[in-house]
């Protein structure tokens, strides 16, 4: 390593530790964050390739392949198309159950409560797999989007609540380079235990790490607390109240909200159109379980390199010297570019790179930037709005896009690309409007719930 190089990685070094001094709570965020991520990571490569499978047996319920034989429709056909559309229906009945938490119970009960849930779920997996119940593929792929939403969304709520906007644009980085560490640590702990272990003691592994996630919620409790006695709110550990669905009413009603939700749903546009081309190649190249694992393993190893790099180098520079903005109009820019090169030639390699750079620019950029925003309104926006947006924007972009997908493949993949152009298009256009909506945000949100939101004004109709 050249002097000056090793100078440059001591710098960055002496800032890491110079930020743990300076924030305690950094640590116990990253170790969550890591744990949390690294958990998820050990099940991915087992749900992308379940989702690629030609393997109908091995996903769904005997029932379900019977009564399409019996209606001569083939669940084998749809299979990518019948899993995003589960995932959405779960989505929608489990939003109103979060709902129902954040509204009537304080953050101590119900952020362990998503958890202890979550590691309930694996432990029922752990059962199914062993035993071979039918239809374990299915669930087990809904699941999975499920829970990855779920919690990582009350994740970046909860570190809303630890750290303020200052903060933020000063740990996040590291915050996120704690999870792409554990995002990097899950698929080789599944390429080398799977074997020996096999899937279903995979999923007990996954869930010592969500036991982990438990600890870290505890010893972050305090300085949560701590913030919002510094701003004079002591809701944090009383209930919000509202209703179940307010988190859409809030989406609804706040312009900044509104344009979060957009630059989601064409966010997940482009990357559903990626995702349904990339199984199609899994299925034409690698047909056996154990290829399409190692594959999806080889692609998130790829992304998860690439936003470890920029998370470390980038972000945190980017964000505090020029904001928001550069952070979510670059990602957008360079995926419209990425979906026109594939208009021109949709080649296997070609749509596995912008795959990775479409995943690593969310992760490493769009996501650090978003949630940042998050630190400067209300409680109910971060808790409510945002877990809306995350849950059921999300997996209604997906449904409308995969379904979409099926219908363009029919003309094949340049017609796919050439409506995916649109799609980036929109995300520009997306990205554009939160970096304008952003400027009327305060530098953080004031005492209890409705400040933070918008204009004085603005904040003034909705506290009326």
């Amino acid at each position: 390593m050249t002097p000056p190089a090793a100078s440059a990685v001591a710098q960055r070094k002496g800032r890491f530790r110079g930020a743990l001094a300076e924030s305690p709570p950094l640590w116990w965020a990253l170790v969550y964050f890591f744990s949390l991520l690294c958990g998820y990571y050990v099940l991915r490569p087992v749900r992308d390739a379940m989702g690629a499978s030609t393997d109908v047996a091995a996903i769904f319920p005997r029932s379900w392949i019977a009564l399409g034989e019996r209606h001569g429709f083939e669940v084998g056909a749809f299979t990518l198309q019948l899993l995003f559309t589960g995932t959405f229906v779960a989505m929608l009945l489990l939003q109103p159950v979060y709902g129902a938490l954040v509204s009537r119970y304080p953050r101590r009960v119900f952020l362990p409560v998503v958890y202890l849930f979550f590691i309930g779920c694996l432990v029922g997996f752990w059962w199914a797999f062993g035993t071979g119940a039918s239809g374990r593929g299915a669930l087990f792929f809904i699941w999975v989007a499920v829970f990855n939403l779920f919690a990582v969304t009350v994740f970046w709520s909860f570190m809303a609540d630890v750290f303020d906007n200052e903060h933020a644009k000063r740990v996040y980085g590291y915050i996120g380079a704690g999870g792409t560490l554990g995002a990097l640590c899950g698929p080789v702990i599944t390429r080398f235990l799977v074997g020996p272990l096999g899937v279903a003691n995979l999923l007990l592994v996954s869930a010592g790490f969500l036991a982990a996630c438990l600890l870290c919620i505890m010893k972050l409790r305090p300085w949560a607390r701590r913030r919002e006695r510094e701003l004079g709110d002591s809701g944090g550990e009383q209930p919000m109240g509202g209703t179940m669905l307010a988190g859409l009413r809030l989406v609804w009603e706040r312009p900044l909200l509104r344009a979060l939700a957009l630059l989601m749903f064409f966010g997940v546009g482009v990357g559903t159109l990626l995702y349904n081309e990339q199984a199609a190649i899994v299925r034409e190249f690698y047909p056996t379980a154990e290829g399409a694992t190692r594959y999806y393993s080889t692609i998130d190893w790829a992304v998860n390199g690439l936003t470890l790099v920029v998370q470390v180098l980038l972000t945190r520079l980017l964000l505090r010297r020029y904001g928001v903005a550069p952070l979510l109009l670059l990602p957008a820019i360079a995926i419209l570019l990425g979906y026109t090169l594939l208009a021109a030639s949709p080649l296997p390699l070609l749509v596995a790179t912008v795959q990775v750079v479409t995943r690593a620019s969310e992760f490493s950029l769009s996501k650090p930037a978003r949630e940042t925003l998050y630190t400067r309104v209300d409680r109910e926006s971060r808790y409510k709005a945002k877990a809306a947006i995350d849950t059921v924007v999300y997996r209604g972009g997906d449904l409308t896009f995969v379904w979409l997908h099926k219908a363009l493949s029919m003309l094949g993949s340049k017609v796919v690309f050439l409506s995916g152009i649109g799609i980036a298009a929109g995300l520009v256009y997306g990205a554009w409007r939160v970096a304008r909506a952003e400027r009327s945000l305060p530098a953080s949100p004031g005492p209890g719930n409705g400040a933070g939101t918008g204009s004085a004004e603005e904040r003034q109709v909705h506290a009326t």
